[in-house]
């Protein structure tokens, strides 16, 4: 009994800040977490989302600290098998987010696509485990909610940069290869339901969509880092429709340090525009679709070198490309 009781205190299903506390199925999140719980034999690691890192302080005695204590040491190895950050297209004509609100707004006019719930991503994500080097993990993850409020996980080891060629998981709790297209896990939950953000459906007009996300990062004042940890939080849970994505990139239009870069290629082959937010300890790219402002990726780099750690500035901590 007591094994189980420390895995649930890990879980945390309830968090003391939680938005709701009625009794009931765990949500999503929580029941994503114990699963991975109760397949580990060993601690392994994520880096951190990278708001952790805005917080460091300038200077490279912090900086150093902070991404000896991310990756281990300095016998640490490159991560294996890590993407290329993503390049903004020679000579291309950066766009202001309220140029595309308005091509955001036009597009939506005849509310097509419609909200739906669910998500489809791939992911890579920069994973650790105690004694071994950082390697880059490849995931796709379809979420597919049904009539009767059930949902089916699928989560697919894959990496569509390289079709065919064996795929890093962690899968279990010991990085390995496995066949790329390999299934990790396929599961269904039980029926379940929420009037809280991320699970409640997001409104679509700018100034309740940013009340929302608010809410998803539990904080009255959303600066920037937090906004993006909230869109991605967003689009884990829901396939936004024209007018949900037009509502957001008006509030994306607000966001202070966000600036434009743009064109560039996302890891799925498709144009967008991309937008920059450089802080303290690392540096995000949001690309948007240049005609519809949906969201198609979130990049995130580290922002400086640090070559004993393994670490050059540039190179990716997590990416995550959506799809509908």
């Amino acid at each position: 009994m007591s094994d189980e009781l420390d895995l649930l205190r890990r879980a945390n299903p309830v968090p003391a800040d939680g938005p709701h506390f009625g009794d009931g199925p765990l949500d999503h999140r929580a029941e994503r977490r114990l699963e991975r719980l109760l397949a580990q034999d060993r601690p392994v690691r994520r880096a951190p989302r990278a708001r952790l890192l805005w917080g460091l302080a300038a200077g490279g005695v912090v900086v150093v600290t902070a991404l000896a204590a991310l990756l281990g040491g300095p016998n640490s190895r490159p991560a294996l098998a890590a993407p290329r950050p993503l390049t903004v297209h020679a000579h291309s004509t950066p766009v202001p987010l309220t140029e595309l609100a308005e091509l955001a707004a036009a597009a939506a006019a005849d509310g097509s696509p419609r909200l739906r719930r669910g998500t489809h991503v791939q992911s890579w994500s920069l994973g650790l485990a105690d004694g071994t080097p950082p390697v880059t993990l490849p995931e796709e993850r379809v979420v597919r909610w049904h009539a009767d409020d059930s949902r089916t996980e699928l989560v697919v080891a894959t990496d569509p940069r390289h079709p065919g060629r064996p795929v890093l998981t962690d899968a279990g709790g010991e990085p390995r290869t496995v066949a790329d297209g390999h299934v990790l896990s396929r599961t269904t939950y039980p029926p379940s339901w929420s009037d809280a953000p991320p699970e409640a459906p997001p409104p679509h007009t700018p100034a309740a969509l940013r009340a929302y996300l608010a809410e998803t990062a539990r904080t009255d004042s959303l600066d920037t880092p937090e906004l993006l940890d909230a869109v991605r939080e967003l689009l884990d849970h829901w396939m936004l429709g024209a007018r949900e994505s037009a509502a957001l990139v008006r509030v994306l239009a607000d966001a202070e340090g966000l600036r434009p870069a743009g064109q560039v290629t996302d890891r799925l082959g498709r144009p967008g525009q991309a937008y920059v937010y450089a802080g303290e300890g690392g540096r995000r790219m949001l690309i948007l679709d240049p005609r519809t402002g949906a969201v198609l990726g979130l990049e995130t780099t580290f922002g400086q070198d640090a070559p004993e750690y393994g670490v050059h500035a540039g190179d990716v901590m997590e990416y995550s490309a959506w799809m509908r």
